[in-house]
């Protein structure tokens, strides 16, 4: 039994160390260089509503989405029907979110139908009008598809949001979606509000255009735009005083290369002028689309647009093979990082808006924790002198095991990188009074023993084992219920699940586990023939 007693003993005291590394860069800032070279150094990540920041309520544009698809699906079917030769007039995507078809007969109308039933199923014909032979059909996304689309854009806008803020460096942030196009966006620590907001928002749609050079740009800016051209806004920078001056550029419509072939996007320092520009290099796809692209277009200005700006229009010197290309446009070096993060991240699939804003001030979360903590304190403080006042000596070894269980909750925190949410100091206040629960069924259970004449350590074993199975069954019921609250709750609900889970598994190795221990040193080692309880 002795062996036994320093086995298990062995096994807390580990645990425990354990414990305390990972807790104490969460207690003290003050710890020696070989500490932080060779074990952690994290704290305990403090939720947005302890540690002050940024919530937003993003919704996405779903509405949108379907007309960039129904955009798509138009000058894919454009070009199909000019494979198949197959009359039409005009293929243009309306604004109540339907694509129309002029076609001059009923063989093309006939032609184009066959074609949409086999290589379009997503589409249907919404209605059709007929004058004089000539028709002009309306097609429409079909429902089911339509969902689809809108799901797809708000579970892909959740995720690029994400990358963007984790490339950003914010340490926990909450991205969780609410209905269905909403996002809700909580950013602990954040500083610069307005920045984060712009990195967050910007689409970062990527295009790559021929600037229109046969037609003249006065021409379209009084209102003669060439059928297939449009005109795009650009922004170049007076170097001598340093103003920028709004430009147009008459683009070809038709884009050459998405931003959806990027494999990479990183800032360097220009040259001549020492301004920071992006590179982005293209993936294996983009890379040979690039250079078809460049090698057709020799001495031709290729449009740089993003977001729907003109940020440069260089001239294709020569063909580009290396599969990659800059972009220019006198930027900040924080511009210039964002900007690389949002190509990286992807762009939205659909523009998001700012529903509601609420900055979190620090002060206002030091005051809670100050008063979360406290309360936790004078709780467990209570909870101690009861203890100790009821069952006496055992009762000490109770607080001991709560003490214990605290420190173990703290720390696993710390090792998992949890957050501390407001909610979470309640959890852990609530976990105070479940952990002193179990000691208190023990307790009770040994006493019974002790009534009927048993031995201080036949009442030890018979109070153990006859109160293990409530204890059990107590906790794994809460702690189902936490793993629920987890699983389907918000970030605050969330805080308070963690924290009670974590708990409720510490408090019973506490309970059950250490208090044993202690019990059989006393009556085996120090073979007591009496028990203060």
């Amino acid at each position: 039994m002795s062996k036994n007693i320093k086995l298990r003993s062995a096994i807390v005291l580990i645990i425990c160390i354990a414990a305390f590394v990972y807790l104490a860069p969460t207690v003290t800032s003050n710890l020696p260089d070989l500490w932080k070279q060779y074990l952690p150094t994290e704290k305990i990540h403090l939720g947005l509503d302890l540690q002050g920041g940024m919530h937003l309520v993003l919704e996405v544009d779903t509405v949108k989405a379907i007309e960039i698809t129904l955009e798509r699906t138009a000058n894919d079917l454009k070009e199909t029907l000019m494979d198949r030769r197959v009359k039409f007039r005009r293929i243009e995507r309306t604004k109540n979110l339907t694509i129309a078809i002029d076609v001059p007969d009923s063989p093309a109308r006939e032609a184009m139908e066959k074609i949409i039933r086999d290589y379009y199923p997503d589409l249907a014909i919404a209605s059709s009008e007929t004058r004089e032979g000539a028709s002009t059909v309306y097609l429409k996304i079909k429902e089911k598809r339509a969902q689809e689309i809108k799901k797809q854009a708000v579970e892909q806008s959740l995720e690029t949001i994400r990358n963007r803020v984790d490339q950003f460096g914010i340490t926990e942030p909450e991205i969780i979606p609410q209905g269905d196009d909403r996002i809700i966006v909580q950013l602990p620590g954040i500083k610069d509000t307005a920045r984060a907001k712009n990195l967050i928002g910007k689409t970062a749609l990527l295009e790559f255009k021929l600037v229109d050079e046969e037609h003249s740009l006065d021409d379209a800016l009084k209102g003669n735009i060439p059928e297939g051209s449009v005109i795009v806004y650009g922004y170049n920078v007076d170097r001598e005083n340093r103003s920028r001056v709004r430009t147009p550029y008459l683009l070809k419509e038709k884009t050459l290369l998405s931003g959806g072939d990027i494999e990479s996007a990183k800032v360097q320092i220009g040259d001549r002028f020492g301004e920071p520009y992006v590179l982005i290099k293209f993936n294996t796809q983009g890379s040979k689309d690039f250079d078809r692209i460049t090698a057709a277009n020799v001495k031709k200005r290729l449009a740089i647009v993003l977001d729907g700006i003109v940020h440069s229009a260089p001239v294709i010197q020569e063909r580009i093979s290396g599969g990659s290309a800059q972009i220019t446009g006198s930027f900040t070096m924080d511009e210039a990082h964002d900007l690389a993060i949002v190509l990286r991240a992807g762009a939205l699939p659909a523009p998001v808006n700012i529903l509601e804003e609420r900055t979190v001030g620090p002060s206002l979360g030091q005051d809670s924790i100050d008063k979360g903590v406290w309360s936790s304190i004078i709780g467990g403080i209570l909870v101690i002198i009861f203890m100790f006042v009821y069952y006496r000596l055992s009762g000490l070894v109770a607080d001991l095991a709560l003490v214990l269980n605290m420190i173990l909750l703290l720390g696993t925190m710390a090792a998992f990188k949890a957050t501390l949410t407001l909610p979470g100091i309640a959890g852990i206040a609530l976990t105070i009074g479940m952990a002193v629960d179990a000691n208190v069924l023990i307790n009770e259970r040994i006493r019974e023993e002790l009534r009927l004449g048993k031995t201080p350590r036949a009442a030890i074993e018979a109070g153990y084992a006859k109160a293990f199975l409530t204890i059990l069954d107590t906790n794994v019921t809460t702690l189902v219920a936490a793993l629920f609250l987890f699983g389907f709750g918000t970030g605050p609900v969330k805080g308070f699940a963690v924290t009670l889970t974590i708990g409720i598994v510490a408090s019973m190795f506490t309970a059950v586990f250490v208090s044993r221990i202690i019990y059989d040193y006393f009556i085996w080692n120090r073979k007591i023939q009496k028990l203060s309880i």
